[in-house]
Formats: structure tokens, sequence, C-alpha cells
């Protein structure tokens, strides 16, 4: 995946375009995904409508930062294959999705060791998470499958 992004002008809400990639997951549907930095690092993420949150996996940020101060939380995530898990919150800062800079980001924190197992054993890129319903209606999102590409909103 390139991390090639362009602003848009003329298009309303200073909207930038970010290339993503369709992935075929041998018959079973698509998974559209984009490349993210996070601590200054590059990642690949499932875009997920259906998710509530962005999530992303704990051991791949903790690889990526040590110092990451997870906060631990009581409640229970559901869905991403599993039925119930333990989570913690992570405040990030300076996240991109392609170039689109987003200052500060709440996101959810969960064991996705399954998800990252099952795509390795399909061959795909591994994942740190998927990028969810709350970045994806911030920010105004318009996802067309045909150009391969994202549209996000920034002076919101």
């Amino acid at each position: 995946m390139t991390n090639i992004t362009s602003s848009l002008p003329g298009r309303p809400g200073g909207a930038v375009e970010i290339p993503i990639q369709i992935i075929n997951l041998e018959g079973n549907g698509f998974h559209p995904l984009v490349e993210v930095v996070v601590f200054g690092k590059p990642f690949t993420v499932v875009l997920d409508t259906g998710a509530s949150r962005t999530t992303f996996d704990k051991a791949t940020i903790y690889e990526a930062n040590s110092q990451a101060a997870f906060h631990e939380t009581d409640e229970l995530s559901t869905g991403l294959g599993t039925n119930s898990m333990s989570s913690a919150k992570l405040i990030l800062h300076n996240l991109y999705v392609g170039q689109f800079h987003i200052p500060e980001q709440e996101i959810a924190v969960i064991d996705l060791s399954h998800i990252r197992l099952a795509y390795s054993q399909l061959n795909l890129p591994p994942i740190l998470g998927v990028l969810g319903g709350d970045i994806l209606m911030r920010y105004q999102a318009v996802i067309d499958y045909g150009k391969s590409i994202m549209l996000l909103r920034g002076d919101l």
C-alpha cells in the first residue's frame, strides 16, 4: 500500500483522499484496508463500518511503544470474532490515516491475536486492528470501492 494522499480543492469540507486496498477473502467477501501511522510507525487496519469503535491490538501497540499509557476498563468488548473480552482505552496523539491527521483519538485496545492469526493463515498483510464508526462518522467518511479511495473531511 502506498501512503500517497492529496487534498482535494473544490471538494466540500476540505476532503482528503486516502487510498485503500480491497482484499478478497478467498470467496468469503472483501475487506477494505488502509494505512495508518501510530507512534510514527506504519500499520494496516481494516475499515469496519460495522464496528462502533476503532480498536487496535494490545500486543502490537505495546511493541510499537512500550510506554503507551493503557487505561484498563471494566467494559467488555464484543464482536471481532469473540463474545466478550476485557478491554483497555488509549489516547493516541498524532494518529494518521493516510496523510489525514487526527491530533487526538481515544481507541479501544484488546487482544486481537486471533484476527492477526486468521490474516496470517490467509497470507494477508498483518493488521493492527479496525478503523471503526467513531472515526468514520466524526470525519464524514465516504468509501468508494470502485475507485479504491476513502474521503475524510477535516474541518469539522
